[in-house]
């Protein structure tokens, strides 16, 4: 779409590059990759990306649930063939054979490590990538507010120093690491959905509209953000089909139906996102661990619905709104 788009478009950027290394990471879950795949950046993101392979939760005390590996699926059988911990340092083929070579080696922590340290009123997620790992402290507030806050360096070293001895990994402590930091921030997380997705020609995605927590790993809604630009632009070109030049209130009778076809998914995404961070600072009288399935939720999920593109992601359960490969047969 970028390269020959259908919609004329200008994009208002106010910083003077188009990426700056600032802000937290990003979760991206199969709906949202099929969009980048279908925009044709898929690939160059898979290069600085990392799966998350292991997901470890761990208490306060030190005591650790049993870790849930991707493999865990697969059989007896299959599971052996994944050899980690190799590096392979030659390769020699013959006409029978194909021998590999290697060393083994042991990271601190192997990139694709995911690891939730939890507490009363407080918790703690760790990400481990390529390059670099990620540490989000949460903090329970004493009461819910609508009040802007800023924070200062000051804050940041005082809940630094409230998490300090909160264990990261069975032999790392937040206090461990925060000399090596390279970046640090403080910031309210903010829950809500706006009523309003547009007015006369102004229409609203992402942030603007709608934000919760990113316990979930929807992204602080990045991901629920994607999806509102492939509604958006897919409701606006067929309604330019009908009419090259709309009139504000075909505009506005369009921005509904945007909201009508977002909502329901917003609104599961809001409410998991809230049950998680609540779940994850011990808040409820009965704390249980509970075991979401999202996957018949992200059956749903759209695509551009005029983009031609192989569907890089099959399995046993198929998507309700398949890619368009009609140059590709």
């Amino acid at each position: 779409m970028c390269c020959n788009p259908t919609i004329d478009f200008v994009v208002l950027e106010r910083n003077s590059t188009d990426a700056i290394d600032v802000g937290a990471s990003l979760v991206l879950a199969p709906p949202s990759l099929r969009v980048l795949h279908q925009l044709g950046v898929l690939n160059g993101l898979q290069g600085l990306a990392s799966e998350v392979i292991l997901r470890h939760t761990i208490k306060q005390s030190g005591h650790r649930f049993t870790a849930c590996n991707v493999f865990d699926g697969c059989k007896r059988k299959a599971k052996s063939k994944f050899l980690q911990g190799k590096n392979v340092i030659d390769i020699r083929s013959t006409d029978n054979e194909v021998k590999m070579y290697v060393v083994e080696f042991q990271r601190p922590i192997e990139p694709g490590a995911a690891f939730e340290t939890q507490s009363k009123d407080k918790s703690i997620m760790f990400a481990t990538g390529k390059e670099r790992g990620w540490i989000f402290l949460y903090e329970k507030l004493p009461q819910p507010t609508t009040a802007r806050t800023t924070y200062g360096e000051k804050d940041v070293e005082a809940m630094a120093g409230r998490f300090a001895d909160y264990p990261l990994t069975d032999s790392l402590k937040v206090k461990d690491v925060l000399a090596e930091r390279m970046t640090t921030g403080v910031s309210d997380l903010q829950e809500g959905i706006c009523n309003n997705w547009g007015w006369g020609r102004i229409a609203l995605v992402g942030d603007s509209i709608h934000k919760f927590c990113p316990n979930a790993g929807l992204g602080y809604c990045y991901q629920s953000g994607i999806q509102d630009v492939v509604s958006l632009v897919n409701n606006l070109r067929q309604l330019l089909a009908c009419s090259s030049n709309p009139s504000v209130s075909e505009l506005e009778a369009m921005y509904k139906a945007y909201q009508a076809q977002q909502w329901g998914d917003l609104a599961f995404d809001a409410s998991l996102s809230a049950h998680t961070a609540r779940i994850r600072l011990q808040t409820f009288v009965n704390y249980n661990i509970i075991n979401m399935v999202q996957t018949p939720v992200w059956k749903q999920r759209l695509a551009f619905d005029f983009l031609d593109a192989e569907e890089p992601f099959m399995g046993r359960v198929a998507w309700l709104h398949p890619l368009k490969n009609r140059c590709l047969k």
